[in-house]
This record gives structure tokens, sequence and C-alpha cells, in this order.
């Protein structure tokens, strides 16, 4: 499954000078080097199977352009992307390469044309080369080894594909799938180009990958409001599904689930919460609906009675590590919740809107809220926030995650009124009485 890349390709203009892709090769194995020993000062290298994965995998060949955010916007205020290419700014490209970071590598689901880019304005991100550091995080956390059978949930580029293989080297089977073709073509190109041998496949990853079923490991690149049945009914009991858990708040947290089978059969799975933070882009299906105009929310909230808020609005986008994970916690207490915020002269104004049930707050600069229909939404995040804060805050590892039949909740080890259901899963077994 694994290869040394080839050494042929055209040439990349910089300016007046010209570079081979043998060249091109030659001046990123210093800045490999680079990253590894980068990686390596964190502590994630101590494994050396993942260093040399690290120094042989080129980064390059999975990501022929991305985009780089400007100082600029454009004529509608919408921020302007410039595309970054071997062709338009070789040393720019490799640098930024062989950086730790994420790079954006599409928007709104359109493929660009790395051989004829186009700045452009505004968009939202749908695909990206995940930083080599969460990247292998992920793998890690995973617990990957030898001999095991893999299910990536996400090609992407195929970097982290590609970093699976070498690690498992002949002593494993990796499958990594992807929704989207033209992402997949680009992978897949840039894979078997480089000698690895993945199995390959355009597929909606929520529902797994029949074919090559039973896995000893799943892994997703994406992130999942809830864990598709299929994960749990498609891994070896002993086996472990790494998922991550995002809603429409943007809160965040990684599960390491253990996948074990009751008498009868069925799959369950319980694992802890994994600490640190950590975002990956919604499963494309789980992504949250369209919330219509906040002032028409907001509408629903003007003649209801004030109280003053408990906590501040501007919790809800505390930029801590702590603060964070409590955006998930309130993610958890109002799981069908999003947030539309409304420019005002005194001051942004937060809505919570609930379009599942027609529930909505409003919060005001002065700490105000109001709020209408059938869910008490503030009261809700509030309630689990004054848990949260009289319990000193714990991080996500006290805290573990179960799906047995049809029901997925996340608890608190200790404290019961820390204990959340997760929103109903479709691809589930209904649950009986």
């Amino acid at each position: 499954m694994t290869g040394t890349p080839g050494q042929t390709g055209p040439e990349t203009a910089v300016g007046t000078e010209t570079m081979s892709a043998q060249a091109i090769d030659a001046a990123a194995e210093p800045l490999r080097a680079a990253l590894a020993d980068q990686l390596a000062r964190t502590g994630l290298l101590a494994d050396p199977a993942w260093r040399h994965a690290v120094e042989t995998v080129s980064r390059h060949r999975f990501v022929p352009g991305f985009y780089a955010q400007t100082d600029h916007r454009d004529e509608h205020g919408l921020v302007v992307w410039e595309p970054v290419t071997a062709a338009t700014d070789t040393r720019r490209w490799l640098k930024a390469v062989y950086t730790d970071t994420t790079l954006i590598t599409q928007f709104d689901g359109g493929e660009p044309d790395w051989g004829h880019p186009v700045t452009r304005a505004g968009g939202a991100p749908t695909s990206s080369s995940t930083l080599p550091s969460l990247v292998l995080r992920m793998w890690m956390d995973a617990d990957l080894d030898d001999g095991q059978d893999v299910l990536e949930v996400g090609t992407g580029t195929g970097y982290s594909t590609a970093l699976a293989c070498e690690r498992l080297g002949g002593q494993g089977d990796v499958t990594s799938i992807e929704i989207d073709p033209h992402r997949l073509e680009q992978a897949a190109a840039a894979l078997y180009g480089g000698g690895y041998s993945p199995d390959l496949a355009v597929a909606d990853g929520l529902y797994g990958y029949w074919p090559s079923a039973p896995f000893d490991r799943i892994v997703a690149a994406c992130s999942v409001r809830t864990v598709p049945h299929p994960w749990l009914a498609q891994t070896r009991s002993g086996g472990k599904i790494l998922a991550t858990l995002s809603g429409w708040l943007y809160g965040y947290a990684r599960a390491l689930l253990t996948v074990t089978r009751d008498s009868g059969g069925e799959p369950t799975a319980e694992g802890p919460l994994l600490p640190g933070t950590i975002s990956f882009m919604a499963a494309r299906t789980h992504n949250r609906p369209e919330p219509g105009n906040p002032a028409h929310w907001a509408a629903l909230t003007r003649d209801a009675s004030p109280r003053p808020a408990r906590h501040a609005p501007s919790r809800v986008d505390e930029a801590t590590e702590e603060g964070f994970f409590g955006r998930f916690l309130a993610q958890l207490a109002v799981p069908d919740v999003q947030l539309a915020t409304e420019n005002t002269v005194d001051g942004p104004v937060l809505h919570l809107v609930d379009v599942t049930t027609g529930s909505a707050a409003t919060l005001t600069p002065d700490h105000m809220v109001r709020q209408a229909g059938p869910a008490r939404l503030w009261d809700a995040v509030e309630a689990t926030w004054d848990a949260w804060d009289r319990a000193g805050r714990p991080g996500p590892q006290t805290f573990r995650m179960r799906v047995a039949q049809g029901r997925q909740t996340i608890i608190h080890t200790e404290l019961k009124d820390l204990a959340f259901s997760l929103p109903s899963n479709p691809g589930s077994p209904v649950p009986g009485p």
C-alpha cells in the first residue's frame, strides 16, 4: 500500500524562473523533514512509524492549490480569497503546504480549476486539507495498528489517506470514501500516482461502506450530529469508532467509541469524549437548515416579558478552550438550535432559533433575554452552564457517550444534572416503548 512518489510532471513557472516537478520534489524534502521535527517537538511522533509516514508522504502532491484569505473585501463586503498554486507562486505554495495549518481547497461544493485559478469573494468552505497535526492526532487517537481494516469517512485531498497507508504498509487495508466525485478523482490521482492503493469509492459516508466491511476502525474526517447506525453495524466487536460530534451551534467534541454487541447481536457502543479542541466540516446532510430572516425570529419574542440573563450572551463565543467546550454543552442542551446575529446601533443582538419547534430566544446587549415558543431555549442553556460552573467546569474527558437501542446519550461520569440526549438519528432502528 506504499510506494515512492513518481518524478514526472509539468514544469512550474515562478516569474522568470521555471521549476520542474523534480525540482519541486527536491525542494519539498527538507520542508517535510522540518515539518516532522516540528510535530515531534509537540510529542506527536513518538511512534517511529508515524514519523516515517510524515517524512515520506508528499503533501504537495495532494494540494495542487489552496485559497488564502486576503485583507480585502469586494463591493458587497465579502472577504476576497486568492488562489495560491505551484504555478502562481511556487515558494509560497510549498511553504504553506508544509506548514502545520489547514488549507481551504473548495468553496460551496464547486471544484476549482487549479490550472486556471481565479480570485473569489465570500462563500462557505466545503473542503480543505486539514492541518497535519490534527490528521495525525485523529489516526493516533483511533489507535491505528498493523493488520487492521480501516474505514476513513471523507477522503478530501487524500493526504490523510496516504499517511494511513504509509503507516500500515502492507499490514492492513484502508478504505476511504468521499461524497464529492471531483474531490475523489483528484485524490485518487494523487494516491495512485504516489504508489498508494487504498480502496476508494464515491459514497455517502453516513452509510459507511458495506462492500469493505467489517472494519476494526472507523475514523471520520467530517463531523456529525449523531453517530450513524451503519458505522456501528460495520464495526467488528471490540473495534473502535472515532467521531467528531458537532451541531448547529458549531460546538465540537470527539468521542472514541468501542463497539460491542448485545445478546441479540445488535451493536452498541460506549466510550469517552477526548480532551482538546477540534473542528471538522459537517457531513453535508448534517449541515444546519437555513434559518431565514433574523428579524422575523425577533418578531416572535418582541412581546415576550424580558428578564436579566444570568450568563452574558458573549459566552456563546468565548474564545478559550474552556469556552469552546462550554459552547458544545450549550449545544447539547438545545440540540436543534442555531444562532443568528442582528447588528443594531446598540450592539449585536443574538437570536437562538429552533426551526424544528418554532422556539426562539433574543439576547440584547444589555444582557436581557426574551423567549417565545414551546421551549425556553436560554433557560436550558443557563441551567446547563450553572451545573457545569458549580462542578468547576470539568473537561470533555470527564464525559462519556453511549449508543444503544437507537438512543445516543452523553453523560458526566459523576454529575446527574449533566446528562444529554443527542438528536434522533434517522439511520438508527426505532427504539421500543
